[in-house]
């Protein structure tokens, strides 16, 4: 046990050592598939080859879309989550130069001036006032010049410092992984405006369509050529339709307001220049979409879990250092005098101390014991997040692409679907003109190709929405820092502490 052993033997042996205490991080190794599960299908490949390509770092301009990359690029400049996000990296820098700072000699100057009036009524003045020559009034003039150094024998400052420094990078990560989610967020409100326009119009002309579907049912009841079943039947079809626009109306006003709100403005800010209805952005196909092994690298939230666990297996090593004890150097150097103050800085007036400091919890290890176990536990608790992170990610990806794909398919097939029921629209408008075909049933293939053109609003708005999710996904926006900013992060460290000084 380290209580057995003599301090001497100790102090000596970690002043040649120089030791760090605790583990060194080594990055885990998480188990990830060779590549993913979900593949475009041959019915998706064509149009995926004809789709333009989107390139990660800006995915949001491959859709095509000015109004969209415009509204992403303020998103990222004036969102207000991604500000707060900004702030907590500046508050993580300071973390990280407090801790620099404080494996560094630190220096205070100070001053005083004092004058007194002693009085003569109390004991002490009696005694100093039987004193010959004795004033009552003094005055007394001080400065001095402390210094202290803590010399991290064992490791402690240096772990905390390896841990602010992760929980630096980590902040980094997570200011990332919040753009990338405030850009995501974006472009899916501005794609589900679209979406829900498209919708509201086919919905209208549905209304419009049941409208003249029920006036032709009625005037045929006048006549006696319909039955009254017939009327009630087309009167509730209008009003089903009819029920469906003030839901999407109010679907439409909460994601415009939903987009001001991801745009740092008020509601209705943005509100004038969408009200004219644009075409749903068209899903562009991805340049690379690499392998789950590369969303290590590409993911911002994995590498702040990342950094995260190497922040906490470095406390072990700050906990484990409260073992050993701590050495500090101390010293003074000043002037006093209580004659004048144009008698300090001379010879008589100068005062000088230099002080060795130990502290060691000697007869506390149990309070210790406790601080490594818990600080053992949270390095678990943060491994198992990472890795539970990791396996996430990777079944985020595979959802997203999953659904995309299938989307694809589904927006291929109502498209030919919506393309057949035109025909056969055209068609009975030809029966009718040839009087071998009524209205209604001119009306009836009007509906019928209203309702596959609301389905395919729908699955294309999905479509470029699971696009979206799959960008987001694999990390789109994110590009692993390049190994000259970690020498730049070690020289900013330098500043802190070189200013702090």
């Amino acid at each position: 046990m380290l209580s057995r052993r003599p301090v001497l033997l100790l102090l000596s042996a970690a002043v040649l050592s120089a030791c760090t205490v605790g583990p060194d991080y080594r990055r885990p190794d998480v188990p990830l598939a060779q590549s993913y599960t979900a593949r475009p299908s041959a019915a998706t490949a064509g149009a995926a080859a004809a789709a333009p390509v989107a390139n990660l770092s800006a995915w949001w301009e491959g859709f095509g879309d000015p109004l969209l990359a415009r509204y992403v690029s303020l998103a990222l400049a004036q969102n207000l989550d991604l500000a707060q996000a900004v702030a907590r990296i500046d508050q993580a820098r300071a973390r990280l130069g407090g801790a620099t700072a404080a494996l560094l000699p630190s220096a205070t100057v100070s001053g005083s001036a004092a004058r007194a009036y002693q009085s003569i009524d109390t004991p002490e003045g009696q005694l100093l006032n039987a004193t010959p020559k004795y004033q009552r009034r003094g005055s007394e003039y001080e400065t001095d010049l402390e210094a202290g150094w803590e010399i991290d024998i064992f490791g402690g400052l240096r772990r905390q410092r390896e841990a602010a420094r992760a929980d630096y990078s980590a902040t980094q990560a997570s200011a990332v992984a919040t753009r990338l989610a405030v850009a995501a967020q974006t472009a899916d409100i501005y794609v589900t405006i679209r979406g829900l326009q498209a919708r509201l119009d086919i919905a209208q002309r549905q209304v419009k369509t049941q409208q003249d579907l029920l006036a032709r049912v009625r005037l045929l009841y006048a006549n006696g050529a319909a039955a009254d079943y017939q009327v009630q039947q087309a009167q509730g079809s209008l009003d089903q339709v009819q029920a469906t626009v003030p839901v999407l109306n109010a679907s439409l006003d909460a994601a415009m307001n939903s987009l001001d709100v991801m745009l740092g403005t008020p509601p209705g800010t943005h509100r004038g220049e969408l009200l004219a209805a644009a075409p749903i952005p068209d899903a562009p196909s991805i340049s690379d979409m690499g392998t789950p092994a590369d969303l290590l690298q590409r993911r911002p939230d994995l590498i702040a879990a990342e950094r995260h666990l190497a922040a906490s297996n470095a406390r072990i090593g700050a906990a484990i250092s409260e073992y050993y004890p701590k050495l500090s150097l101390s010293a003074l150097a000043g002037s006093a005098t209580a004659v004048s103050a144009g008698t300090l800085f001379t010879g008589g007036a100068t005062q000088a101390a230099g002080l060795v400091g130990l502290r060691w919890r000697l007869f506390d290890f149990g309070r210790i014991n406790a601080e490594v176990n818990e600080a053992k536990g949270q390095d678990a608790e943060a491994l198992a997040g990472y890795r539970q992170a990791v396996l996430r990610a990777s079944e985020d990806v595979e959802n997203s692409l999953s659904s995309l794909v299938n989307r694809e398919a589904q927006t291929t097939m109502l498209e030919q679907a919506e393309s057949s029921l035109s025909k056969a629209r055209d068609s009975s408008m030809a029966a009718y003109s040839s009087g071998a075909a009524s209205f209604i049933d001119v009306l009836h293939a009007d509906e019928t190709l209203l309702q596959a053109a609301d389905s395919r609003a729908q699955a294309q708005t999905e479509s470029a929405r699971a696009a979206i999710a799959t960008f987001k996904a694999l990390g789109g926006g994110w590009s692993p820092e390049p190994p000259e900013a970690h020498a730049s992060a070690a020289s900013d460290e330098k500043k802190i502490a070189a200013g702090d000084r």
